[in-house]
């Protein structure tokens, strides 16, 4: 089975966003995957994307 990934090439699917600097922005849906920006106010964020703070309980 030969592969098409190469016949991929031509078109941009994302360029450079104008909020977060990151190239994510979806050129025909018109929101940027990174941050949000078109289709949001607020910066897109969610809790699994962090990482959780680890604590360690030392006894001094």
């Amino acid at each position: 089975m030969p592969s098409k990934y190469g016949k991929r090439g031509g078109k941009k699917t994302h360029i450079r966003c104008r909020r977060c600097g990151r190239r994510a922005y979806h050129i025909r849906k018109k929101v940027c995957a990174a941050c949000g920006f078109g289709g949001s106010k607020r910066i897109r964020s969610y809790s699994w994307s962090r990482k959780p703070v680890t604590r360690s309980h030392r006894l001094v």
